[in-house]
C-alpha cells in the first residue's frame, strides 16, 4: 500500500512540477533553482530537452548519493525519473495559457513548489541540489533550508547573466514562490 501511494504521489508531484515548468517557467524564460535551473539554463541556450538534462546533470549526484545516502538514492530516483519524464512529456502544454510574466512567476512556483513538497512530505523527491545541500550540511553544520537557497540564487543569478535582467528578476520572485509553497505543503509532515 505504501508502495502505491508512493508512487502516486511522485505522479502527482511530477504533474505539478511539470505543468508549472511548461506552462509558466519556460514561456518567459524564467528559472528555478538548483538542477532544474541548471536544465532550464541549458534548454533556454541551446534547446536541449529539460527532463533529459536533469538526468544527465543528476548523475553525478546520484554516484554521491549511492555511496554516502543509500537511503536517499532508493527514495529520489523514482522522483528524479518520473519528473523528468513528465517535464518532457507535458511539453506540448507550453503555450496554451498566456498571461502576464509576473503572475506566471507566481504562478509556476506554486505548482513547482506544490510538486517539490508533496514528494518531500512522503520521504521522495527529485534528488537535485537538496542533495548536496544536506551532504553541505552535514560537514558544516550549516542550516540545509540556507544552503539550498544559497544554491538556488548562484544557479539563477548565473542563468541571469548569461540569459537577460527579466529572467533574473523573474526567477527571484519564483524562487521565493517555490521556497514558500515547499514550507507549507510540508509542514506539519507527520514524518
Amino acid at each position: 500500500m505504501l508502495f502505491l501511494k508512493k508512487g502516486l504521489v511522485i505522479i502527482i508531484g511530477s504533474i505539478s512540477l511539470s505543468l508549472g515548468i511548461n506552462l509558466f517557467l519556460t514561456p518567459y524564460e524564467i528559472l528555478d533553482g538548483g538542477v532544474v535551473g541548471l536544465a532550464l539554463i541549458l534548454h533556454y541556450l541551446y534547446k536541449l530537452k529539460i527532463g533529459l538534462m536533469i538526468i544527465i546533470l543528476s548523475i553525478p549526484i546520484f554516484i554521491i548519493a549511492w555511496f554516502k545516502y543509500r537511503a536517499y538514492f532508493y527514495n529520489s530516483v523514482h522522483g528524479l525519473i518520473g519528473s523528468s519524464f513528465i517535464i518532457d512529456l507535458l511539453k506540448p502544454v507550453r503555450n496554451l495559457i498566456e498571461i502576464d510574466a509576473v503572475y506566471s512567476a507566481i504562478l509556476g512556483g506554486i505548482l513547482v513548489g506544490f510538486g517539490i513538497g508533496l514528494m518531500l512530505r512522503f520521504q521522495t523527491s527529485t534528488g537535485g541540489t537538496d542533495l548536496i545541500a544536506q551532504f553541505l550540511c552535514d560537514k558544516t553544520g550549516i542550516n540545509v533550508g540556507v544552503l539550498i537557497f544559497f544554491i538556488d540564487s548562484i544557479v539563477i543569478v548565473f542563468g541571469g547573466f548569461l540569459l537577460s535582467s527579466s529572467t533574473l528578476l523573474l526567477s527571484i520572485i519564483t524562487v521565493l514562490v517555490v521556497g514558500i509553497t515547499t514550507s507549507i505543503v510540508t509542514s506539519g509532515n507527520p514524518h
